[in-house]
């Protein structure tokens, strides 16, 4: 039974064309997030509000990638009875983003002609990975788009010592439990955040810098996805034969998380919501989850579907999402002084030009070269896709 388990295990993140699906995925995150942040920050064509005021989700789908793909290489070590190195597991995200993340840092710190709005947060926030904490738009909007990152690093550090914890405990079975425990406190969070933090201010300027503050940006109210993504990974480790089941049916996992994200997208029509926070986040999560599902089940569409263009955008998706803010912000700059029109269809297509050519520059110059680097440290590292910062 254990080497059947392993082998599964192993299938979720060596196979070849299951990289096809979550690069779909992943290239699909990065655009919804790219025009959504046109939307809502900068001169855009009027017909992209009909298409991008739901882009916010494409954060919350690279967080279920995440979760499923880094739990997917941790629970294999658990099934092979092997241990889970903190160090290894450290290096192999140290060097995946922190190095093109420095340098997109000091560009905002070094060049403010380059910030897209307002002053960044103190250097020691994002330095420390907290700069999700509290964070004020109106003071510290500049590089904003760091906050999933702090969530994202904050998982990378308690999640391998919860494994570890519960594995020296011989308690892995009961681990199933904290998930549903985090589910639970995450909903409690929200809740007591809208009724004490955030509604009494509703009316006010500083109702949605409170929104923003308390349920938007912190680790505690935006863990569902996460969540959900080592969920599936679990169940794919862990039973087999549930996951055989699930693997026939990638069709209608696809169909069934996109039924969801429209309910999502229903709840969340009204901004800044108590139905947004309490059902909005968790029901997008749920969405998301579905649609990793289908992506990796060998009977949907997608798992086969290979793309050239799909896996260029999905291997820049990481630094696409830190550079683009700049990118936009200083291509509309400038070429505003050329006469196109900021609002412009043309405007926005030089836009997304020169952030893919921005982004490939910190690919190839800061992100490939670091990565090299750490399979020379770690020979036995397996690159898999999934969020931007991930891998």
């Amino acid at each position: 039974m254990s080497n059947s388990i392993t082998q599964v295990s192993n299938q979720v993140i060596n196979e070849k064309e299951k990289l096809v699906g979550l690069d779909f995925l992943r290239a699909l995150a990065i655009t919804m997030v790219l025009f959504f942040h046109i939307l809502v920050l900068f001169p855009h064509p009027e017909w992209l509000a009909s298409v991008a005021k739901f882009g916010w989700i494409g954060v919350d789908l690279f967080f279920a990638l995440s979760g499923f793909l880094i739990a997917s290489q941790l629970f294999v070590k658990i099934v092979e009875d092997k241990r889970i190195s903190f160090k290894d597991f450290f290096i192999k995200r140290f060097f995946r983003i922190v190095p093109a993340y420095l340098t997109v840092l000091i560009l905002y710190i070094s060049f403010p002609v380059l910030r897209e709005h307002g002053a960044p947060a103190p250097p020691w926030k994002f330095l420390t990975f907290t700069q999700n904490i509290g964070l004020d738009l109106r003071t510290q909007g500049a590089f904003s788009h760091a906050w999933s990152l702090c969530v994202e690093e904050q998982f990378y550090l308690f999640f391998p010592l919860i494994l570890i914890t519960l594995m020296y405990f011989n308690a892995v079975k009961k681990g199933f439990i904290i998930l549903i425990l985090l589910f639970v406190l995450g909903f409690l969070a929200r809740l007591y955040a809208w009724n004490v933090l955030v509604f009494p201010f509703l009316g006010t300027d500083l109702f949605g810098v409170y929104w923003q503050e308390w349920i938007y940006y912190p680790t505690y109210a935006r863990l569902d996805g996460l969540l959900v993504g080592i969920s599936i990974a679990g169940i794919f480790s862990f039973k087999p034969e549930i996951k055989t089941r699930l693997m026939k049916y990638g069709n209608l996992s696809l169909f069934i998380g996109f039924l969801v994200l429209t309910a999502a997208y229903i709840i969340c029509l009204n901004e800044r919501s108590f139905s947004l926070c309490l059902f909005g986040f968790p029901l997008v999560d749920i969405g998301c989850g579905l649609l990793v599902l289908g992506a990796v089940s060998t009977s949907s569409i997608i798992y086969k579907l290979n793309s050239p263009f799909v896996s260029i955008i999905a291997m820049l998706s990481y630094s696409i999402y830190l550079i683009h803010k700049i990118m936009i912000h200083m291509t509309q700059e400038e070429l505003f002084k050329l006469d196109i029109a900021k609002e412009s269809n043309l405007m926005m297509l030089l836009c997304v030009i020169s952030t893919l050519f921005a982004a490939y520059l910190l690919h190839i110059v800061i992100e490939k070269p670091f990565m090299k680097y750490r399979v020379h440290l770690l020979p036995s590292t397996n690159i898999t896709p999934g969020h931007p910062h991930s891998k």
